[in-house]
């Protein structure tokens, strides 16, 4: 698809990049250096919604999925307060293509096989990007990521989408201690898989509960797995995995 389904809303006022720091998961100073991937967490740090902030002068674009937008507006709303703020819903238009970012567009951050983003009317390209994203276990809103998610189970370290640096944001204490004092015993990961079946089928490791299957392609896929019953066989209805890829 050349042009993804996103909204972009538009941050601005003399208080949005220091309004931005104290809520989501990585430091807006990056902006100087391109896009900036980030999530917004609940208290308990669990996944709210992700976007990339776009550098738009002394405003800051919020690229985000869709049908998260209105949400994410009210969301970031609440946490207005006093801060000399303005979020607001704009017309343009995101598009993606591989290869060296064209003028005014932006390499993706996530990964360099996702190739640029662009928000000026860029020519986009018609792309299996469905393929790049289980060939980097790189997880979409709505699909892998989902509200029972923690950010770093969904690999946003990995993928430059936190920053444990920063300082304060929601969700942080909850982020930091899974960084450094646990190790991760669930997460996404990549699977060969042969056969096909829904996405969100579950895995299984023999009759034993091991995960979920999500988007799948060219005899790959991302799955939830818990790691220590991803042994062996593994089944998500009729088809096969194997783990590690």
């Amino acid at each position: 698809m050349a042009r993804s389904e996103r909204k972009v809303l538009r941050v601005s006022g003399a208080d949005a990049a220091d309004f931005l720091q104290g809520l989501i998961t990585n430091d807006v100073s990056r902006l100087k250096d391109g896009l900036v991937y980030a999530a917004l967490l609940t208290p308990q740090g669990k996944y709210l919604a992700d976007f990339f902030l776009v550098p738009d002068g002394e405003a800051i674009l919020l690229d985000a999925d869709a049908e998260q937008a209105d949400s994410l507006m009210q969301r970031l709303s609440l946490y207005k307060l006093r801060s000399k703020v303005d979020i607001t819903q704009t017309d343009t238009v995101v598009t993606r293509g591989l290869g060296t970012p064209p003028e005014g567009a932006f390499a993706d951050p996530r990964d360099p096989s996702l190739g640029w983003r662009g928000y000026a009317g860029q020519p986009g390209e018609d792309v299996d990007w469905d393929a790049l994203r289980v060939a980097g276990c790189v997880p979409a809103s709505g699909i892998e990521l989902t509200p029972d998610t923690f950010i770093l189970e969904a690999g946003f370290e990995r993928l430059n989408g936190v920053d444990f640096k920063k300082g304060c944001y929601v969700g942080q204490e909850v982020t930091a201690r899974m960084k450094h004092k646990t190790e991760l015993r669930k997460g996404l990961a990549k699977v060969r898989v042969q056969g096909q079946t829904p996405i969100g089928t579950e895995v299984l490791a023999g009759e034993k509960p091991a995960g979920t299957l999500y988007t799948q392609s060219t005899g790959a896929g991302i799955a939830y797995l818990r790691f220590d019953r991803a042994t062996g066989a593994l089944t998500a209805g009729d088809a096969v995995l194997q783990f590690p890829a």
